[in-house]
């Protein structure tokens, strides 16, 4: 890998952008699985208020996909993420304050939304813009290879920020982790200072940011089905197994960002060789397999491979949907549809957060994977029908 990015230089950018990614997006990963613990343990409220402060990020990420996005098309993918490493910044240390203060609950609680609805603005220009960028560096014939990649990196940050997480809420405290949450994007902003920027379509014309929605739909309804199995993991994981009196309760997102970082690695090409939707369908089928062995879950081992084979499911279903969504629009609207295309896997997070906090409080907290299985049979089903209507194909993964 070292002898090819030497020879190829776009190659070694789009390396370099995948690392930066991976260390930026800790600031989302590290406050996952602590917020909740935060939220119930120290301010007092309940896995409602937990849900809401975990899925409060993704709302602002969604109503922000459409302006990022056209942003993102407009202004160029470098600048869009300049901006969206500040937010990060910005957000964690507005949260930063929620942990210096638990003695007053209510102001600790009104900061740590604040803070979490600047990362989840944050979010939504790194991830648009980056994919953009990548897609920019290497061009759309291999947009698959991109959204594999900047996924493994996302997910790949999400398995070991998790812990990292969970130990610092443990030995140094909430502020700490945010600390450090703020501190890591300002490293990616540095190292991305100097990097080249691709050409802007700051001319070019626009259908409404509706239209565009109207295309990709389906597409991105089953990436959002998918996405109900992660956030579930990613808010409950912990309480889960601190209600069981279960040890390893921060090896969740490792277990799952295992599975998902593998399974990128070792089928990544797959979604260009077979077409996005048949990759998707045994996808889902297996993300439908590991929330079920979730919810019945006997024994800690068990729920620790069931987050595993949820990783190994959701991993390549962006990526194949993505690869789809790359074929339907020009190129001056890649920014535009990739947010469109996002926001749903945004709206699963945002919403599964309180909804399977509300189902915790009343069925207990294996319960709220019965609902991330629920998702994925849907999703299943969304993506054998396009199957069926012919929605899929390898012949035109090369088109803009």
């Amino acid at each position: 890998m070292t002898s090819a990015s030497t020879r190829d230089p776009s190659n070694r950018r789009l390396l370099l952008l995948t690392a930066v990614l991976f260390l930026s997006y800790l600031c989302i990963a590290m406050p996952l699985p602590i917020v909740p613990v935060f939220v119930t343990a120290q301010l007092g409220y309940s896995n409602v208020w937990a849900g809401l402060g975990v899925g409060v990020a993704f709302v602002a990420t969604i109503a922000s996909r459409g302006v990022t996005g056209s942003f993102t098309d407009r202004r160029g993918a470098k600048l869009a993420m300049r901006r969206g490493l500040m937010f990060y910044i910005v957000g964690a240390t507005v949260a930063l304050g929620a942990g210096l203060m638990p003695a007053t609950p209510l102001a600790a609680y009104g900061l740590l939304l604040a803070g979490r609805l600047l990362i989840g603005i944050g979010e939504s220009l790194v991830t648009v813009s980056v994919v953009s960028w990548g897609v920019g560096i290497v061009g759309p014939a291999r947009s698959s290879r991109v959204l594999a990649l900047m996924g493994a990196a996302m997910y790949g940050a999400l398995a070991v920020g998790g812990p990292i997480g969970v130990i610092l809420l443990d030995r140094l405290g909430f502020a700490a982790a945010m600390a450090i949450s703020a501190v890591l994007p300002a490293i990616a902003l540095v190292v991305t200072w100097r990097m080249p920027a691709v050409p802007a379509h700051p001319d070019a014309r626009r259908p409404s940011f509706i239209s565009v929605i109207g295309r990709i739909w389906r597409h991105g309804a089953i990436v959002g089905l998918q996405g109900v199995g992660f956030a579930a993991i990613g808010a409950f994981f912990v309480l889960y197994f601190r209600d069981q009196h279960w040890s390893y309760a921060g090896l969740g997102l490792t277990a799952f960002g295992g599975g998902f970082v593998l399974v990128r690695i070792l089928f990544g090409h797959l979604p260009d060789r077979f077409g996005g939707v048949p990759v998707a369908i045994v996808s889902l089928a297996v993300e439908t397999v590991g929330q079920i062995l979730l919810w019945t879950a006997p024994h800690p081992g068990f729920a620790l491979a069931g987050a595993f084979l949820t990783g190994l499911g959701c991993s390549m279903v962006f990526p194949a949907m993505g690869r789809e969504v790359m074929r339907l629009v020009e190129p001056h609207l890649r920014g535009t549809a990739l947010g469109g295309f996002a926001a749903f896997q945004d709206i699963a997070y945002g919403l599964t957060g309180p909804v399977a906090g509300l189902v915790a409080d009343r069925a207990g907290y294996g319960s709220v994977y019965l609902i991330g299985a629920i998702g994925a049979v849907l999703g299943l089903a969304m993506a054998i029908s396009l199957h069926r209507a012919g929605q899929s194909g390898p012949s035109h993964a090369g088109g803009s």
